[in-house]
């Protein structure tokens, strides 16, 4: 009988990103159904990572080091940090299903800490008071984050699921009965879907956050 092959930690990460995005989320992701593919048994993937979740991690931390490949912080502290955001975007964009897999689980891989360091720095430069750095950190990861995985979940979804999705949405809008929700049937004709306009709506909502932090070195001068 012929010996197994012995597949290295970064092929394993590349089968387990081609079999995440084959999939409809994390959660119908096994290392079962990754060992299958390789043709291995569960065994052997885990002399490399200890569980599902140190795997996935890795696997995050892996688009985070690409995403970080050949960065090089331009610009005053706004401008490194739009850049930076608007680089782990469309690294997540052209690969949606993987970002709900960042969001959830978080890594402290060397990806992971290229991303966090240039947030820092960046932040120091704005000559934010040392004491509120970490506190802006946390604010503007978790904006970061949760609008690239929000983005990234509307993007996933199929053809049919999206039209089926737009249909429900202008009934209920276009629908909406006066009497009972007023104020959405006089806005009817211009609200739009989560889906609308998603790249100004990002830009948008991170250069708010960036000028309350900017306010706040103004304050603290």
């Amino acid at each position: 009988m012929a010996a197994r092959r012995r597949w290295s930690s970064e092929e394993i990460l590349d089968a387990a990103a081609d079999l995440l995005r084959a999939e409809s989320d994390a959660e119908s992701f096994s290392v079962r159904k990754l060992a299958a593919v390789l043709g291995t048994d569960s065994s052997s993937l885990y002399r490399h990572f200890r569980s599902k979740t140190e795997l996935l991690r890795a696997v995050a931390d892996r688009i985070l080091l690409g995403a970080m490949d050949d960065h090089r912080p331009e610009g005053d502290w706004k401008q490194r940090l739009t850049a930076l955001a608007l680089r782990v975007r469309e690294t997540f964009g052209r690969q949606p299903q993987l970002a709900a897999v960042w969001a959830r689980y978080a890594s402290g891989g060397t990806g992971s800490r290229l991303v966090m360091e240039e947030v820092l720095q960046a932040l120091r430069a704005s000559g934010l008071p040392e004491e509120e750095i970490p506190v802006r950190y946390h604010r503007l990861a978790v904006l970061i984050v949760s609008l690239i995985a929000s983005e990234a979940a509307i993007g996933s979804v199929g053809a049919e699921e999206h039209e089926q999705g737009m249909e429900l949405f202008r009934v209920a809008v276009l629908g909406a009965d006066p009497e009972r929700f007023p104020a959405l049937a006089h806005f009817a004709r211009e609200v739009r879907p989560l889906g609308a306009d998603r790249g100004a709506a990002f830009e948008e909502i991170l250069g708010a956050h960036l000028a309350d932090i900017e306010a706040a070195v103004s304050a603290a001068r």
